[in-house]
């Protein structure tokens, strides 16, 4: 009979295996130690053996070829064999060893106190309202609105661009790059809000505990470190006005823009009514009177409602708007919310830094009730009957003993506003 003894493996009989030859065997004291070669030709090391548990026939992977060599290989089949001698399963305690690091992976994930979780916890605890143990509610420290608002500004920043880091990780420049990159965006008020709103949740957390009580608190850092650099987190006081021919190159950019549909009829509103881009945001069908010719706002930045006297264009306009009774005028596709006011800031921010603004000096959607009111002087408009079409209060002995309210002067002129903006756009 021929020589049937098994050679030992070797790194060139390793290197000639193919998809789909056999699994080769080593031999001697390395008997155990087999290798496969997948479909891929992915060349896999493992140790096959008999458990002194079950007695039965398990294998261990111990690595890929050419990443563990023949010889790392031998020695690690050597203290498999060790294990196994002791009467231990190498597969049993490998898959013990790997479900433990799982478990500890998982808490170690799960007891994180991160951005998120810190911000949740202000929003919920703090600034929201909440079910206490007896079931009753407990009122949060702001008001509706304001929490809505608190949520949105840490979300939409400090929670996009931090949250998932664990919140003693973040630094004084993390929050400095996280405020300037608002400020860059044009949103200095909004940019001051965050840093307030952080700064809040990172004391709510120090307070309760969360958070070691030597834990320098990085919102504090970071404006402490922005005033000092003069950095600006209030707004500029407006004094930008179209002019005439930027008014008309406006109105003929507008309709091609690349403004959603809402934020160009929210502009166009603004412009022919002088009301605050805010108040048209909110605009619901119920406050549209038009046998009257007016809308109804309930709600105004002054704290008192009143009515907006329309001309004819924007009667036309806001019929050609008009959805179900009740509902909001301009709503968000994305949202399915009503069109929020910041957008329209943030919206000008973007198509100016795509290079998809109109070619003039910049300009902010609130400018364009500051070019009505100065557009509305330059027809010869008295000055009291101006401010009542911005919704002004009066100030001192004028505003407590005269209360009229100008409302048939402010349809009137108005109307000649309407009427002087269709000839800027025939200019074109």
């Amino acid at each position: 009979m021929g020589n049937t003894e098994k050679k030992p493996l070797s790194t060139k009989a390793i290197e000639a295996m193919k998809p789909g030859d056999k699994d080769k065997a080593d031999t001697g004291e390395n008997r155990g130690l087999r290798l496969a070669c997948g479909t891929t030709g992915v060349k896999t090391f493992f140790y096959r053996y008999k458990s002194p548990l079950t007695d039965k026939i398990l294998q261990v992977k111990i690595g890929h070829f050419p990443n563990i060599s023949l010889a790392q290989a031998r020695a690690e089949l050597q203290a498999l064999k060790q294990i196994r001698n002791e009467g231990r399963c190498p597969s049993s305690e490998q898959k013990a060893e790997k479900q433990q690091k799982q478990q500890s992976a998982l808490e170690k994930q799960q007891t994180v106190f991160t951005v998120r979780d810190l911000v949740e916890l202000y929003l919920t605890q703090r600034i929201e309202d909440r079910k206490g143990k007896d079931g009753k509610i407990i009122q949060g420290a702001r008001k509706v609105g304001g929490q809505y608002a608190a949520r949105k500004t840490l979300y939409n920043d400090a929670v996009a661009k931090l949250g998932h880091r664990a919140a003693i990780d973040v630094t004084r420049k993390d929050v400095i790059d996280l405020i300037i990159g608002v400020i860059e965006r044009g949103a200095n008020v909004l940019a001051g809000s965050l840093l307030r709103e952080l700064s809040a949740a990172y004391e709510f957390a120090l307070g309760l505990g969360k958070i070691d009580e030597n834990f320098a608190n990085p919102a504090l850092l970071a404006k402490s470190s922005l005033q000092q650099a003069k950095v600006k987190l209030t707004s500029n006081q407006g004094k930008r006005v179209l002019s005439d021919k930027e008014l008309s190159q406006f109105l003929y950019w507008l309709p091609n823009s690349a403004y959603s549909k809402e934020i160009k009829d929210i502009m166009i509103l603004t412009l022919l009514t002088g009301c605050r881009t805010g108040e048209i945001c909110g605009l619901v069908s119920n406050d549209i009177d038009f046998n009257k010719g007016t809308i109804h706002l309930r709600g105004t930045k002054m704290g008192t409602e009143r009515h907006v006297q329309l001309p004819l264009q924007a009667i036309q306009f806001l019929k050609a708007l008009q959805s179900g009774t009740g509902n909001h005028l301009f709503i968000c596709k994305a949202t399915n919310r009503p069109v929020a006011q910041k957008s329209l800031t943030g919206y000008t921010w973007r198509l100016r830094k795509s290079g998809r603004m109109l070619d003039i000096p910049p300009w902010t959607p609130h400018d364009l009730r500051r070019t009505v009111r100065t557009g509305l002087a330059r027809l010869g408009c008295p000055s009291e009957v101006a401010e009542a079409v911005l919704g002004h209060s009066r100030k001192g002995i004028e505003g407590t003993y005269d209360l009229y309210r100008y409302e048939a002067e402010c349809k009137v002129w108005l109307q000649k506003w309407a009427d002087y903006l269709d000839t800027l756009t025939e200019q074109k």
